[in-house]
């Protein structure tokens, strides 16, 4: 009774008018999304970097240019109607879409572009090593474009990287272009609106911010200057912490979805009456992760033990069995979608070989270790999984379930000692993943291998080659040494590529995600008549 009190009283908080009492359906012109928000840190594109979050950005703002939605290694126009190369090389020149408006009714220009790009460079939060990449700091920002006139500007970089590389790099939502005017005019101490923007918009995209409170619901409404108008009015994200309860709020209908069930809830809804389970293919790979300098379980640091823990993994039991085939056995960093993507796996359940290379390593039975997870799952039934399957060779976990904002938090300060997690392309190239993965260079932003203190020189030299290097065939052989390298001996343990699954009333139309898009594409969806509720 409680949590169905908060769950009304929090939805009126947000809405003017809700459906009466006894009706067991959401409005037609709205979708009402059961989800866990705990991952949420920031709405601010220069700042935002976790799932929900991010993957909102893709309604709330516009880039110059974006992945085609049917085929995510396509590039397709968004603020940006044409672009051609400049003509002192490693530059691009950009023509606006001159119809594109922000939500405020002011027009996109060229100004626009330029802020928001030097806005998340000197910002300097966690996606920024994204721009980096296209050799932009805050010392060298403000060269890297040429205003030619409201509606066209160049935009330059130095590093050795292709336009088609810069591209992709522009089409990550670190590039959204915020409404300068509006952002400014809420700037506080030199911050670029940053405070303002953690919890509002400022986007031309299909969809405002019209309210939001944190670990509890976010509402969006349709930006009234859309070029392309949402097919529905609203859509209104409820923080159900409990898998179960956003399993019984979409059976009573009192939800249109719900995202982040159990693998046997899921499965359980696949023949439920009313109701639709979509899964596609996804790009998160899932890893564990061990923190090579913790200092109060230095064992972890060392690479003996890392190849001892890809031993301890029952791989298939965990994708075929626990998981219910929602995911697959995937041991390398780029995930399968990806260009240069790896199949190998050359790693299986072995306690005993685990047990071998411990003893020789000097690692004494019982060591003990930390492993951070986030408190949803499948995280916490796999976390239980790898517990028991280390205690085979009598190593022992001590399992710690988080808020994801804390997970996130803690592991960018370094304060654990392992960690099971996913992680995603932030755009549709090999360079994303393996910049995460296989790149830790001093001075630089942080990054996966930076967060594990893993230190790789040599590696980072080959993932900066790779980036810059221009023949396809050579990129791709880059590309498979550098999976190898990750896959035998790092403090990675890549184990699965997971699924994307989201369960849905069946009066929804046009439900689709995309690969690199962790919530449905709200902007797509459309209702019939509602269903009558499948249960009570």
């Amino acid at each position: 009774m409680g949590i169905m009190r908060s769950w009304i009283t929090g939805v009126l908080a947000l809405m003017l008018t809700m459906c009466p009492p006894a009706r067991s359906s959401t409005p037609d012109d709205d979708v009402v999304v059961a989800i866990s928000l705990n991952s949420i840190i920031s709405f601010d594109p220069a700042e935002s970097f976790e799932t929900v979050s991010t993957s909102c950005l893709a309604f709330l703002y516009q880039t110059l240019v974006k992945s085609d939605r049917e085929d995510a290694t396509q590039l397709r126009p968004d603020l940006a109607l044409s672009w051609r190369e400049g003509k002192a090389g490693r530059s691009l020149i950009f023509q606006l879409d001159p119809g594109a408006t922000f939500a405020s009714g002011a027009p996109v220009l060229a100004d626009d572009v330029i802020f928001s790009l030097s806005r998340a460079v000197k910002l300097n939060r966690t996606p920024v090593f994204i721009l980096n990449e296209l050799g932009w700091e805050p010392g060298n920002i403000d060269r890297q474009f040429r205003k030619i006139d409201d509606h066209q500007l160049e935009i330059r970089w130095s590093n050795e990287i292709s336009s088609e590389l810069a591209l992709r790099l522009l089409s990550s939502s670190v590039a959204s272009v915020v409404d300068s005017k509006r952002v400014l005019a809420f700037s506080e101490s030199g911050d670029f609106g940053n405070r303002w923007l953690k919890t509002r918009s400022a986007g031309s995209g299909g969809y405002q911010i019209r309210h939001y409170i944190p670990q509890q619901s976010l509402l969006l409404e349709t930006n009234p200057y859309a070029q392309r108008m949402p097919r529905l009015r609203r859509v209104i994200l409820k923080d159900v912490v409990d898998p179960s309860v956003r399993r019984l709020l979409l059976l009573q209908g009192d939800v249109d979805a719900a995202y982040s069930l159990s693998a046997d809830q899921f499965s359980a809804l696949m023949g439920q009456p009313g109701i639709r389970v979509e899964m596609i293919p996804g790009n998160k790979v899932y890893y564990l992760g061990f923190n090579t300098a913790a200092s109060d379980a230095e064992f972890l640091g060392n690479p003996a033990f890392w190849q001892a823990a890809r031993w301890l993994v029952d791989y298939e039991g965990l994708a075929s069995g626990l998981l219910k085939n929602q995911f697959t056995v995937h041991q390398n960093f780029l995930p399968q979608g990806i260009d240069g993507a790896v199949t190998e796996a050359p790693f299986r359940l072995d306690v005993e070989k685990a047990k071998a290379i411990l003893a020789q390593a000097g690692i004494p039975a019982g060591s003990r270790f930390s492993l951070m997870v986030i408190n949803q799952p499948p995280y916490t039934d796999i976390a239980q999984a790898l517990q028991a399957s280390f205690a085979l060779a009598d190593i022992r976990i001590d399992v710690q379930p988080l808020l994801e904002s804390e997970l996130w938090s803690r592991m960018r300060a370094r304060r654990f000692q392992a960690v099971f997690v996913y992680w995603g392309p932030d755009y549709a190239d090999p360079n994303s993943n393996a910049g995460a993965f296989a790149f830790n260079m001093p001075g630089r932003p942080q990054t996966l291998a930076s967060r594990l203190s893993w230190r790789i020189p040599a590696l980072s030299q080959l993932t900066h080659l790779a980036a810059a290097e221009r023949d396809p065939r050579q990129r791709r052989e880059d590309y498979r040494v550098l999976q190898q390298a990750v896959r035998e001996n790092s403090p990675f343990v890549v184990m699965m590529q997971g699924k994307l699954l989201v369960a849905v009333r069946d009066n929804l139309l046009n439900v689709r995600m995309g690969m690199s898009n962790s919530v449905l594409y709200f902007d797509e969806i459309d209702k019939m008549a509602a269903a009558a509720p499948s249960a009570r």
